[in-house]
């Protein structure tokens, strides 16, 4: 039953993309609702990420080819290991400029490193 295995596939497939368009789809509306910069960067990040990985293995898998399948595993590779890190960097440099903190978040981590020396 060749047909039911690539209905399945088609299947699967669908539910990838749409669940990495739900993700993106989160992500813009975090950007757009959440009331300071870091709520909204951590929103595009964490969602982002995960909403392209996403959509990115949906792209491969439907390439069919493995050469393509495996460039688009790396791309989600590499975003998983880049987006974070670049999220974490720009908040540092945006709160060492003075950007506040909305009055309802509970914490500020940042603050307590601010008067210490830097250690490589």
């Amino acid at each position: 039953m060749p047909g039911g295995f690539e209905m399945v596939g088609a299947l699967v497939l669908s539910v990838v993309v749409v669940l990495g368009g739900i993700f993106a789809f989160l992500a813009a509306l975090g950007v757009l609702r959440f009331p300071d910069l870091y709520t909204r960067m951590h929103a595009a990040s964490k969602a982002g990420t995960v909403g392209s990985s996403l959509l990115l293995i949906a792209a491969g898998l439907h390439a069919g080819d493995l050469a393509i399948l495996f460039r688009s595993l790396a791309g989600v590779v590499f975003l998983l290991m880049t987006a974070p890190v670049a999220a974490h960097l720009l908040a540092k440099a945006a709160h060492r400029a003075g950007h506040r903190l909305d009055r309802t978040s509970v914490m500020d981590a940042l603050s307590r490193d601010a008067g210490k020396p830097h250690r490589d």
